[in-house]
């Protein structure tokens, strides 16, 4: 059963001390034999530390100050639009060793990364990392092109120990979402007309079936229609709400 309390500290990686003006919002929970510490940074900027290795999923400079925090073992990249992927923000991560994960256009832009397409797996470091599809089947641009076409972006199922977490990325409630197995712990993304409306998320989470849902990248819309929406559909299912407009 997952545990997890919501700490408000400054932030303690691979035992050092991330000093910060600010202190963070920080879910623990726990996955077996170690803990998983989430730092929500904003948006669609996220932080994992587990097992004395830190994941940056996402991370964007206008959203938080990287340079309070610990340099990564990985580096997970959704796609190309510029609220997910920042090469300065990349840089000021990474160190000797890193691995950046991405799609194939992230990696033609960064001139580096270990591309992942849409059903790819690779473990780093014990972390089973498997890239799964984003993308739209409703919302287009004036174009009539899909904000986010299909195959083109990953989202993310990773495992920590005990935990299966879904990270969407920029996605709808697609039908590969049934396939997925069981999943933890997912962050699903809600705003227009990029992602996905209240409604889309409940239908999304009917499929993943997540025992905590973080709506995130949720812009202007208010997570509490959410909140009311899962209280009456899924009742079972945790719904936490961060800072993460």
């Amino acid at each position: 059963m997952i545990r997890s309390i919501l700490i408000f500290i400054q932030l303690f990686v691979l035992g050092l001390v991330a000093c910060s003006p600010n202190r963070l919002e920080v879910d623990r929970i726990n996955a077996g034999e170690n803990e998983l510490d989430i730092t929500f940074l904003g948006h669609a900027t996220l932080m994992f530390s587990y097992n004395d290795q830190v994941i940056h999923v996402d991370p964007v400079l206008r959203f938080t100050d990287f340079t309070q925090l610990p340099k990564a073992e990985i580096i997970l990249i959704t796609h190309f639009h510029g609220d997910h992927l920042d090469s300065t923000a990349i840089a000021r991560l990474t160190k000797q060793g890193t691995q950046i994960i991405c799609p194939q256009d992230c990696a033609d832009l960064l001139h580096t990364g270990t591309v992942l397409l849409n059903g790819d797996t690779v473990t780093v470091n014990d972390i089973t990392i498997i890239a799964v599809p984003a993308y739209n089947v409703i919302h287009k641009r004036d174009t009539g092109e899909y904000y986010h076409p299909r195959g083109v972006g990953n989202g993310y199922v990773l495992t920590f120990g005990t935990q299966r977490v879904y990270i969407g990325g920029d996605t709808e409630n697609i039908p590969e979402m049934a396939n997925f197995g069981r999943i933890d712990i997912a962050f699903l993304p809600m705003n227009l007309p990029y992602t996905m409306t209240p409604e889309m998320v409940v239908e999304a989470t009917k499929m993943i079936q997540p025992k905590i849902l973080y709506p995130y990248h949720y812009g202007e819309t208010d997570p509490k229609i959410l909140v009311r929406l899962m209280n009456s559909a899924l009742p079972q299912v945790e719904v936490r709400i961060r800072q993460l407009q």
